[in-house]
Order: structure tokens, then sequence, then C-alpha cells
């Protein structure tokens, strides 16, 4: 489970700073990103790296894919699921930790 969050901090990192030069381009010297924008290009993220996973197996089963380029398009996407599960994980568990709360 710590080797998924490490990924999912990494992936997050690596995205905000995409979106940071994406964005200072256009925003000027504010150099400010949106949560929303890192929301917006992560899963957009995730929905590309699946459905790169899902050509790939496609293309494997007609013939026309290598097996190294189909394996690495398979665990690329499994990786994206167990990181999404992780995010998700958390978020159900911070929310059950705020209901918890006293008030």
């Amino acid at each position: 489970m710590d080797k998924i969050a490490n990924q999912v901090a990494a992936n997050i990192y690596g995205t905000s700073a995409k979106i940071a030069g994406q964005e200072g381009k256009s925003a000027g010297a504010t150099g400010d990103v949106s949560f929303d924008a890192i929301l917006k290009q992560t899963a957009t993220n995730v929905l590309d790296t699946m459905k790169a996973g899902e050509k790939m197996s496609a293309e494997a089963i007609t013939g026309k894919a290598d097996i190294n380029d189909v394996v690495q398009a398979v665990t690329a996407s499994e990786i994206t699921l167990q990181t999404v599960v992780a995010v998700r994980d958390r978020l159900v568990s911070s929310l059950q930790d705020i209901l918890r709360m006293p008030m």
C-alpha cells in the first residue's frame, strides 16, 4: 500500500508540474495551479492509460502487437487502476474520519 501511495504522490507531483508549466505560459507570472486543473488532467491521464491498455490487448488478440508492448500497456493500466483505488480508499477514509469528529 505504501508503494502505491508513493506512486500516487509521484504521479500527482508530475501532473501538477506539467500543468504549472502549461498554465504558467498562459497565466503569466502568478504560476498558481488550481486543484480542479490537477484533477482534470489526472483523470484524463488515467483514462488515456486505461484506453491504451485496452487497445494493446485488442491488438494482441488480432496478432498485430508485440507481446512486450502489450505487457507494458497492461501493467501501466494495472498500476493506474491500483492508484485510483488507493486514492478512493484514502478519500473514503478521510471522509469517515471527518464524520466521526465531535461537533
